[in-house]
């Protein structure tokens, strides 16, 4: 089997070769495959998604010192954790000073115009013998998503309260996501085989949200996806 063939046939319910495979690792855990295969590790392991993405070209608020911007504005800086290794942790929270509705719509929310779409579909057509995917676990990612604007605590009261100015800013980053990942499957021109989306609803305790919670705030605006 292809690697195409081996994870379509398994969406099908029904056996392939082997499991397909694909696969995330933390730096750490990343540069020791690196040394130990020689190079590119995902290669080495055979695996069969790979995915393909969009040039961001649009502006990014200088680096302060130790902590560096993404496009959402949101400040992290890389904090050394004893025995899992090196994670970069939100620790400049923007959206936490977010009070009013006018705070919302003057806030400077990223724009999918601010992305190359146009090489997309040249990747695909490099790595046509493997099941193409666009989009990860972050997207849209309401609750972490969010959280690292805003704070994991508030964000869960903006949706336990249905509160206005919370879900507008949930609202700001489900819509972008949405289209940025709808200009991508576009310019793919049907050569992406699977959109990857992602969502923290749960933990060790259990589920995180209600039912209700989940309906009334998640499920309308994952569907669209």
């Amino acid at each position: 089997m292809t690697h195409k063939e081996r994870v379509q046939c398994s969406l099908r319910w029904q056996d392939p070769d082997r499991v397909p495979v694909r696969i995330y690792a933390t730096p750490e855990i990343a540069k020791q495959l690196e040394n130990y295969f020689g190079g590119d590790y995902a290669k080495a392991l055979d695996v069969d998604l790979w995915p393909v993405s969009a040039t961001y070209q649009g502006k990014v608020r200088p680096a302060q010192g130790d902590i560096a911007f993404d496009i959402w504005g949101i400040g992290y800086r890389q904090v050394q954790h004893s025995k899992t290794g090196t994670y970069s942790e939100a620790v400049c929270l923007p959206w936490a000073n977010i009070t009013t509705m006018d705070d919302v719509e003057k806030y400077p929310w990223p724009n999918p115009c601010d992305f190359d779409f146009s090489t997309i579909e040249a990747q695909c057509d490099q790595l046509k013998e493997y099941s193409i995917t666009y989009g990860s676990a972050s997207v849209p990612d309401i609750v972490n998503g969010v959280s690292r604007g805003r704070g994991m605590e508030q964000v869960l009261m903006d949706i336990a309260l249905r509160d206005e100015v919370g879900l507008a800013i949930i609202d700001k980053r489900v819509d972008f996501c949405f289209e940025h990942a709808k200009r991508a499957l576009e310019a793919g021109k049907g050569k992406i085989d699977i959109l990857c989306l992602g969502e923290d609803c749960g933990n060790q305790n259990g589920r995180m949200v209600s039912p209700k919670d989940f309906g009334d705030v998640f499920y309308s605006r994952l569907k669209k996806f």
